[in-house]
């Protein structure tokens, strides 16, 4: 898992890799993109957790239209938007964002698959992990996990002074 900025354009504006380890483990919603079955692009907002090492979990049903543009393509992109706010007095925006180049797998094993259903309880319902648990196990048959190995990624900011 490579963080690179190389090809970032502005490179005034590189987020640091700490910054960017926090987005990742603490960003509330991603976007994951996809080719899609027709050959054109496919995105869609999704919840996931980091492992801390080089993988993103993310949760889906057992069918659909991720699904099948995966079986297509497995190459993704990932993008997590941290903090953002609009400056119109100033006509541009403060902004933190992650970009990320991932191999998605599917068809992973129960374990596997059990230990992301528990990581995604402690990131979004840290007090209900017993329930979580609990509700994980019920619905698990109608339940997929998609791996995201990071290949590489980068990020970036823009944060102005504040005005006193």
């Amino acid at each position: 898992m490579t963080y690179d900025n190389d090809n970032v354009r502005r490179q005034d504006r590189l987020l640091t890799y700490e910054k960017a380890v926090r987005l990742l483990t603490d960003g509330e919603y991603g976007v994951l993109s996809m080719q899609a079955e027709n050959g054109g692009g496919y995105g869609v907002p999704v919840n996931y957790v980091w492992d801390g090492h080089d993988s993103i979990y993310i949760h889906c049903a057992p069918e659909g239209r991720k699904l099948r543009c995966l079986a297509t393509c497995d190459k993704v992109s990932f993008c997590i938007i941290g903090h953002t706010r609009p400056l119109p007095d100033m006509f541009t925006t403060e902004y933190e964002s992650i970009v990320l180049s991932c191999t998605a797998a599917t068809g992973l094993d129960e374990q596997e698959r059990m230990s992301a259903l528990e990581a995604l309880i402690g990131k979004y319902s840290p007090d209900y992990k017993a329930i979580g648990r609990k509700y994980a196990e019920k619905s698990f048959h109608r339940t997929e996990i998609i791996r995201l190995t990071i290949v590489s990624w980068s990020g970036k900011c823009k944060a102005l002074p504040r005005k006193g």
